[in-house]
């Protein structure tokens, strides 16, 4: 009985130490530090759109003016006939497009999600013309990553930057460029013809502009997201700065359709001057919150001698006030805006900083 009793107390102290263990009030009292506060206690006036690491239940709805047209389900694109032979090609995520004329077709950008069907595209416009010329708007594997899919091209065309990225990422669906230029390139094929410039590097070196000028049509991939906030930290730009002179370099330009490479529209002036817009208000709000901002402040005094843990709380609080400063304008008026802005604010308060 003796045992029994012995057995039965030892069982109780083992379940009271577990749920010890599990008490919150238990974990606070055993956390190091814990008198300077809780871990995981939000900065003063933290916005309520959830910061990059925590999950949002649900996103914001997508405004009217960010949606464009449905996708036919059984062939996973829509082409939209953009005049005189130029089509874009788009699964609604990404967009490319082709050139016809009299003797063949040309590929602009081969996306990974869809590039096994533009010629099954091609052939709903051109037959079986061939593909005699494929450009590439630049490096990344979402825009051209599916090129090898299109078999053999006799001629691809790419700023040189582009084949230097392609060489050293040796990838096999990105096979190199056959043709490059440094400033301009202009195609000739038939009576069509394109424009290929590079203005600076901006979202990746070797980003150019394609002009179809008959089409009045501009190609600008991932600089102008029509409706939609732009992919976050500016669409990774390498150069958060030169990207926002491409927009700007967008802006002169006289065209009637703009092709940004992203989200379910074509884009127009308005969409361009509403990003510039944007890009504005962020710049001057996170320029705002860096002059306000006191190193060191809410600091846990024991890391004082962490550099980084300083300035991450630096950070995290200039970016905080940044989100908090544009969200009552621009909530509503982007799609995507609590993805994103977040990012948005951490990135151009970088640049701000450092660059």
């Amino acid at each position: 009985m003796a045992k029994i009793r012995f057995l039965t107390f030892a069982l109780i102290e083992i379940l009271v130490s577990a749920c010890m263990l599990a008490s919150p009030m238990y974990a606070q009292s055993t956390r190091p530090n814990a008198e300077e506060g809780v871990a995981g206690e939000p900065y003063p006036n933290t916005p309520t759109i959830p910061p990059i690491g925590v999950r949002t239940g649900k996103y914001f709805d997508i405004p009217v003016s960010a949606q464009g047209p449905a996708i036919d389900a059984a062939k996973g694109y829509r082409l939209q006939n953009l005049g005189s032979g130029l089509y874009m090609i788009t699964d609604n995520a990404v967009q490319s497009m082709f050139l016809v004329y009299d003797r063949g077709v040309v590929v602009i950008d081969a996306p990974q999600s869809y590039a096994t069907k533009i010629r099954q595209a091609i052939k709903e416009v051109a037959g079986d013309k061939p593909i005699t010329h494929l450009i590439y708007s630049h490096s990344h594997a979402d825009h051209i990553g599916g090129a090898k899919g299109l078999g053999p091209i006799p001629i691809v065309i790419a700023q040189d930057e582009t084949l230097r990225l392609l060489r050293r990422d040796a990838d096999p669906n990105r096979p190199l460029p056959t043709l490059t230029f440094a400033d301009q390139y202009t195609l000739h094929v038939g009576d069509q013809v394109l424009e290929l410039t590079y203005r600076g590097p901006g979202h990746v070196p070797g980003n150019i502009f394609i002009y179809a000028p008959k089409q009045r049509v501009l190609m600008a991939i991932d600089i102008v997201f029509p409706g939609w906030m732009p992919w976050s930290r500016f669409a990774d730009s390498q150069d958060v700065f030169d990207e926002i002179a491409r927009l700007e370099d967008v802006r002169k330009i006289d065209w009637d359709t703009l092709v940004g490479g992203h989200v379910t529209r074509v884009g127009t002036h308005a969409d361009v001057e509403l990003q510039a817009e944007f890009y504005r208000d962020i710049k001057q709000a996170a320029a705002a919150a860096l002059a306000a901002t006191k190193v060191g402040e809410t600091l846990n005094p024991l890391d004082v001698g962490n550099t980084w843990a300083i300035y991450d709380n630096y950070i995290d609080r200039v970016a905080a006030q940044c989100v908090n400063t544009v969200t009552p304008k621009w909530s509503t008026k982007l799609a995507g805006y609590d993805v994103f802005i977040w990012d948005q604010c951490y990135s151009m308060e970088q640049a701000l900083r450092i660059d």
